[in-house]
This record gives structure tokens, sequence and C-alpha cells, in this order.
């Protein structure tokens, strides 16, 4: 079922050009874009926005000209507390890698290697409104699982102190605003130990509640999520054909559906929010594959899919995010 209403409050969004859309146009961060420090290792940046503090809350994206928020044309952006890097995309490669992504631009860039200290395989991500990525680490049988705080600026990271158990250590993740305060936000949580899932959940403090089951044919399948600056919350199910679905955030039911047909049933995946669109990093099985993600667009204003948006980008992503400082509409 397509989601037609969405066509009177998602405006176009980022269509970009590129000299070609196979592999990536990823760079080695420039510290002046806003995008991180250069190189790899987790090092020790300088802090945001010049703070000594990298997981500080660094600039406000209304005293910038030229900022990421209004697609750096240096017309200015409403003073929404937001820091630039907030307005960015980040993906995290199977490797450890955490980038940024500009899709306007179909442009990844680097920034480093998460330092965080552990054993275990980075899974999942979200982003909140300082810029600062929250990363899902989880043993391959499910057994156990964590948290970490990353700074987008230079990737090192710090313990999040939440504990994550009872079917909750692998996760989908996502923040989405509280309508009626934009300035807040909460991170939600899909639990993908095992299956089936089971369903959604939110971070309190410390731990997971469970807010309920996703509903009709989405029952007991896993989801990666992501959320918007206007209070939504979206679900990427890997079903086949994979569909996009609004999820209520006080129940877990599904709201309305898509189907993505063309768009691969993947093996590692993720997906994020930007501009009224909607963006699917996919990648089959390594097993007898060479190949690494793909990007899709889905564009809700007219409908249409883009399997081939970015093709064979050169790294496999297992995590995606955004903020709720993304544009919901094209930057001007």
């Amino acid at each position: 079922m397509r989601i037609a209403r969405w066509c009177f409050w998602i405006a176009l969004a980022a269509a970009g050009c590129s000299a070609s859309n196979r592999g990536t146009s990823a760079t080695e961060a420039d510290p002046s874009s806003g995008a991180g420090e250069s190189g790899e290792g987790s090092g020790e940046g300088s802090g945001a926005g010049g703070q000594d503090d990298p997981f500080g809350s660094g600039t406000d994206i209304g005293g910038n000209s030229g900022d990421v928020g209004n697609g750096g044309n240096g017309s200015g952006a409403p003073d929404n507390g937001c820091i630039e890097r907030a307005s960015l995309v980040y993906v995290l490669s199977q490797d450890n890698e955490l980038y940024s992504f500009r899709p306007d631009r179909k442009e990844f860039t680097k920034i480093g290697v998460l330092g965080c200290r552990t054993g275990m395989d980075p899974n999942s991500m979200a982003i909140d409104r300082n810029a600062v990525a929250w990363v899902n680490y989880v043993e391959p049988d499910d057994s156990e699982g964590t948290l970490f705080k990353v700074s987008t600026e230079d990737a090192s990271c710090e313990p999040s102190g939440a504990t994550l158990s009872d079917g909750w250590s692998r996760l989908g993740m996502g923040f989405s605003s509280d309508l009626s305060r934009p300035d807040t936000e909460e991170l939600f949580v899909a639990g993908a130990t095992g299956t089936p899932g089971i369903g959604l959940g939110r971070i309190d403090g410390a731990s997971v509640t469970p807010v309920g089951e996703f509903s009709g044919s989405m029952r007991d399948i896993s989801a990666e999520l992501t959320g918007t600056g206007d209070g939504r919350l979206f679900g990427f199910f890997t079903t086949t054909p994979v569909q996009l679905a609004e999820i209520d955030k006080e129940t877990g039911e599904i709201i309305e559906a898509t189907d993505l047909p063309g768009i691969e049933t993947p093996s590692a995946w993720a997906f994020s929010f930007w501009g009224g669109d909607f963006y699917f990093y996919t990648a089959p099985s390594e097993l007898g594959s060479s190949r690494t993600t793909n990007v899709s667009r889905y564009r809700p204003s007219d409908g249409s899919i883009d399997t081939d948006y970015m093709t064979n980008i050169g790294f496999r992503i297992v995590g995606a995010g955004v903020s709720t400082c993304a544009p919901l509409e094209l930057p001007l």
C-alpha cells in the first residue's frame, strides 16, 4: 500500500548528480567541512565546535554560513539548536569504519576507525541531535550486546552506560523527536535478537523499555529504524519484497506500509531519511559474492524507487543513522 498522503507533507528531495553511479565518491575527511578529522584510528579530537569534549554540543547551525543543513549554499538555517554535523547522514561499515554521507552529492567521507574497546561486532547505529553516534555491538551468537557513544568528529568512543539483555542484544535503532517539543528526542530500538523479532522498545536511561509488538504482517519481523524531525518513526523490514512502514511510537503498531520492489532482501543492511527521501543500504551474503553495498533511494512524493542510486560502493554498510536535525525537504 503506497503511502500516498506523504505527497502532502514531504517535498521533493535531493536528486544530486554524479559522473558515475558505479562505486563510491568517498574521500578522507576534511576538518574544514565539518565531517570530521582525516585519517584512521580513534585518536583524540579537539572537540565538536572547537570544544575540548568530542561529545560536546558544538556550534549552533543557525550561526554558520554555507552550512550542511542548507546544502552549503550559505542561505542560513533556522536556529534549531543543532550543530552543523548533525544534518549529515552517517554510516558504519562492517570493518568498524565511520563515514559521513551527503546524499545530495552521492559522497561518503571517511572519518576514522571506531575506537570502541570491545571484541564484539558492529551491528547498528543511530545519531542524536548533538551529532553523537550510538553504536550497537553484538556477539555473533547474540548472547550479549552493548551500546557505545561515538564522536562523529573523530570516531573516538565511550561506553553509553546502557545495559542490553532479555532479547535486546541485537538492535535496529533510530532517534525520533517529540512532536510537541522538537528539540527533544527518544532513542527507539527494534529487537532483532533471534527469530522472531520482539518488536519496538526505547532506551530509558540505562535499560530498554519494551513498547509493543509490530502489528499485522510485520509481527515477529525484525527491522532497522529511522526517525524524523517532525516526530515520525519508520522501519525497514527485510521481507520479500522489502517494506517501509511508519510505526506508532506509543504501541509499535504499523500505521502504513509500502512494498519496495527491486530493492534486494539483504544480508547486511541499514537505512536513513534525509531531505524527504529514504535511503536503503543493502548488500548480499559474503559467501560467493564480492559485491559491496548498493544505495537505493525511495521518494515518497512521487513513489519512485531508484535502485541504482549508487552501486557497489566499495565497503559493506551495517549501520546508518541520521539525527532529527536532518532536513525534512530539499535544502536550497
